[in-house]
């Protein structure tokens, strides 16, 4: 079966699984990007409500600061042959006491794996927040510590605080972040297009 073929299928089987039927009454689309000709991906956490009800993945302030933090212009961000959008659950998870909830136990391990498989032409992996780095690094360490860690896992993968807003005091603290690690991650970002259509 040929990649795009493939992809269909999985979303297909995203939509139809039961575990998922809470979604249907309001309809809501598995809010994810992959092509397989996509050169980076990016994994989050889960869709915020405005984004899940517009349809478009990091459709709100916390996506025009990814925005910014990679140097890219939106049409590059929006263009699925450069960018895959791959959150930890591709549904809204719901509001809980002090913000949304977490994404869904499980629901990456299920169906990342065969959409990534399809993804061949893929040169840089950036894991936003928590929930990616635990995920995918295999580590309980704080957030900070990775983070800072971050030239340990280049040039294959580059772990990232979240750009929501509310993360303004973190990055106060951590003056680091953007004075080595934007310049750094831009670079990659750059690196990764390179050639691409």
């Amino acid at each position: 079966m040929a990649a795009g073929a493939a992809l269909d299928a999985i979303r297909t089987a995203i939509r139809s699984d039961p575990d998922n039927a809470f979604a249907v009454p309001a309809g809501w689309e598995p809010l994810y990007v992959a092509d397989p000709a996509a050169r980076i991906v990016i994994v989050g956490q889960a869709p915020g409500r405005k984004a899940q009800e517009s349809g478009i993945a990091w459709n709100d302030a916390s996506g025009a600061k990814l925005i910014s933090w990679l140097g890219v212009e939106e049409a590059a961000f929006r263009d699925p042959a450069l960018f895959a959008l791959l959150p930890m659950d591709f549904y809204y998870p719901g509001k809980g006491k002090h913000g949304d909830l977490p994404p869904r136990p499980g629901f990456a391990a299920r169906w990342h794996p065969p959409i990534l498989e399809q993804l061949t032409s893929v040169r840089l992996t950036l894991l936003v927040g928590t929930y990616a780095q635990r995920h995918y690094l295999g580590t309980r360490a704080p957030l900070t510590t990775v983070v800072r860690a971050y030239r340990d896992y280049l040039p294959a993968t580059l772990p990232l605080v979240h750009p929501s807003p509310l993360n303004f005091r973190w990055l106060a603290r951590n003056p680091w972040f953007t004075d080595e690690l934007l310049p750094d991650l831009q670079r990659h970002v750059r690196r990764a297009l390179d050639g691409a259509r």
